[in-house]
């Protein structure tokens, strides 16, 4: 594979990365939002796998077998068991409606593109022109977690904004140590079980987990 098809594939799953974020953004229901995830997993996955390549960083090929372990197989699995768990079946409701979200999510892309245009000009690697994209899929990451109310739908949010920053990692340096990279994982996951107990806790409690009503019970204390 030359290095010139390989930065156009890593452009085109770039691509596919932003559109499965502002998807996530546009989706109101909670386990289509999920599937979304685990397919950006993958892109990310095979991105880092064909950067690993190009760059012949060898624990690019461990880190891109991580995500796809974890942002794929493991964390949705987790995610789908507590939503069939905690029966959790309405469609999601916003802070803000979907076409002004979408606005914003543009915005944010744009903005993306006109901050890291100084980076992409100095740049000599491959993945230079995907560092916008990593930037952006943080950003939108961040939205969605602003504008959802519900707890689950905003920690599905974190995790993809952490997908951006792992995006950006790669795009940036061709990743971080693998002892880092091994040592977010590992933190990726307990907080994941973390959130779990929390969530069944927090459903027992206040029979909801949208955060708007948890707020108003705490301001009628």
């Amino acid at each position: 594979m030359s290095t010139q098809l390989a930065a156009q594939i890593n452009s085109l799953l770039a691509a596919f990365i932003l559109l499965t974020a502002f998807a996530m953004l546009a989706q109101r229901k909670k386990l289509a939002i999920l599937h979304l995830f685990a397919w950006q997993g993958l892109f990310l996955s095979v991105s880092t796998a064909i950067v690993g390549f190009v760059a012949k960083s060898h624990h690019l090929y461990i880190s891109s077998l991580l995500t796809l372990t974890l942002k794929v197989v493991v964390l949705p699995y987790i995610l789908h068991v507590l939503i069939r768990k905690l029966k959790i079946r309405k469609e999601i409701e916003a802070v803000v409606n979907v076409p002004t979200t979408m606005l914003i999510g543009i915005a944010l892309v744009i903005f993306s593109y006109h901050l890291t245009a100084p980076i992409r000009e100095l740049s000599t690697l491959v993945t230079r022109s995907t560092l916008a994209v990593a930037l952006a899929t943080v950003m939108l990451g961040l939205l969605m977690m602003i504008t959802r109310r519900h707890a689950v739908t905003q920690i599905i949010g974190f995790l993809a904004m952490e997908n951006g920053l792992f995006f950006a990692a790669t795009s940036a340096t061709y990743g971080m140590p693998l002892v880092v990279e091994l040592g977010v994982a590992l933190d990726i996951l307990i907080a994941a079980f973390i959130f779990g107990i929390f969530f069944f806790h927090i459903n027992t409690t206040f029979d909801s987990l949208d955060v708007d009503q948890m707020a108003r019970l705490k301001e009628e204390d």
